[in-house]
């Protein structure tokens, strides 16, 4: 496995090896000795989840507040995504920066973004499916996140914002300057 560290502290991209032959191929999707030696400290993924979207649907900007905060490892099984990742860490260097990847099927890059950040992607192919592992549970009360058009983000994803499919919660959610303090 290939570790790559981005511009914002912790979030680390992970290339598998890919071993082909006449018969397809086959690569180590997890090893938790592996990842953990990588991040520098014991992750403890408790929850998979997956989405199926078709081209052009956004999800996103979210994050888990306070004692639910939650650490991720994103990857896309079929299809392409551009994955974004927002630095929400009070008195962290590149609070408010963000860092974006393109995960696909062709690449089978995954992307770690640990607590402290606000997550989302968008669709770049006909369809895709989008899969993550967590370290602690999804709860309700504890939602939060970011409004994707933020004009201090200035996110490039990579659509036109009007090509966006935006449910009416994440349009709803509030620009970076209004947000309430996450806990981070």
């Amino acid at each position: 496995m290939n570790i790559s560290k981005t511009p914002l502290e912790g979030c680390i991209i992970l290339n598998p090896r890919v071993f082909n032959d006449e018969r397809g191929y086959f690569f180590e999707s997890f090893n938790a000795a592996s990842f953990n030696q990588a991040v520098g400290y014991t992750v403890d993924f408790v929850q998979d989840n997956q989405s199926f979207s078709t081209k052009g649907v956004f999800r996103g900007l979210h994050l888990q507040k306070g004692e639910n905060a939650q650490a991720k490892l994103v990857r896309v099984t079929q299809g392409k995504v551009l994955d974004v990742a927002v630095d929400l860490r009070t008195g962290s260097a590149t609070y408010g920066q963000y860092y974006g990847v393109e995960l696909s099927d062709e690449n089978n890059t995954q992307f770690f973004i640990p607590r402290g950040f606000a997550h989302g992607f968008v669709v770049l192919s006909d369809t895709a499916v989008f899969q993550y592992k967590c370290d602690n549970y999804y709860n309700k009360q504890s939602e939060g996140g970011l409004h994707y058009a933020d004009p201090d983000l200035a996110i490039d994803w990579k659509l036109p914002n009007d090509e966006l499919l935006v449910s009416e919660k994440d349009a709803e959610l509030p620009f970076l300057k209004d947000a309430p303090d996450f806990g981070f």
